[in-house]
């Protein structure tokens, strides 16, 4: 599966949209989209976001049942269909990103590493946990900006934050632990902290606080599939703070900062 996104990565990343005029006609019922052909389902899919874009009615259960081949059946026809779609959406999340400017590689690069990383992350157990398209493609962003940061990691805060993006307010209240936490030297602090992290949730909090600096409300609303409520946020935050205070290897890399 990864060495076929590999492959695809180098192919034309657009894909016919030519379709059957009955195929257009159709309102397509849950079973239809279910059992129709996978290039079909492609090219509905294709169709549906040209309208989205256009700002027409569409309907959104094609590129969502295109994702579900893809991830739950591990149709690898469905996942290069779905990589060669996407890939022109989730390359301008990549150059949108803060991270890009100063990670020296391409942006195609980043593609297939967002690609993979959402592919390992959405098995076939955790799909039920993305109830529609949008939740799919809010995660697919968290892992497009993640790739990113992760490569940079070794640079400095001022380097990773546009000053504009900084809230000077939010700075002045910020604890001591989050002020040391900032001051630790990038490339050995994210080394370490990586490994201290149990899951996804915490990550998304880390980076989202240290890196993006999203307040825990912003990080609710951008990944609100990984948490129930903004009070979830919260609690993963304190406890990844109180965990990490009290790691006697994380207070020596304080000090030395």
């Amino acid at each position: 599966m990864i060495a076929s996104t590999m492959t695809t990565a180098r192919q034309s990343t657009e894909f016919s949209v030519a379709v059957h005029p009955l195929i257009d006609a159709a309102v397509g019922s849950e079973h239809d989209i279910k059992t129709m052909d996978v290039a079909e389902l492609a090219q509905r899919c294709a169709i549906e976001s040209d309208r989205f874009y256009r700002g027409q009615s569409h309907d959104s259960r094609y590129s969502y049942e295109l994702f579900r081949r893809a991830l739950v059946e591990r149709d690898e026809v469905a996942w290069n269909y779905l990589f060669q779609h996407y890939s022109p959406l989730v390359e301008g999340w990549i150059r949108r990103c803060s991270a890009f400017v100063n990670s020296g590689e391409s942006s195609e690069y980043f593609v297939i590493g967002a690609f993979v990383k959402f592919w390992r992350a959405v098995t076939p157990e955790r799909f039920a946990a993305f109830p529609n398209l949008a939740s799919l493609l809010q995660y697919l962003q968290l892992c497009a900006s993640s790739v990113v940061i992760d490569s940079v990691r070794a640079q400095s805060w001022a380097e990773m934050m546009p000053e504009e993006k900084i809230d000077t307010q939010q700075t002045a209240k910020t604890a001591p632990d989050e002020e040391a936490m900032q001051r630790v030297d990038r490339q050995e602090f994210w080394r370490y902290i990586d490994s201290l992290l149990h899951n996804e949730s915490e990550r998304v909090v880390v980076y989202g606080s240290f890196v993006l600096g999203l307040t825990p409300r912003a990080i609710f609303e951008r990944y609100h599939m990984l948490f129930e409520s903004v009070y979830d946020v919260y609690n993963v935050k304190r406890n990844v703070l109180n965990r990490l205070s009290r790691n006697h290897h994380l207070q020596a890399l304080v000090r030395q900062a």
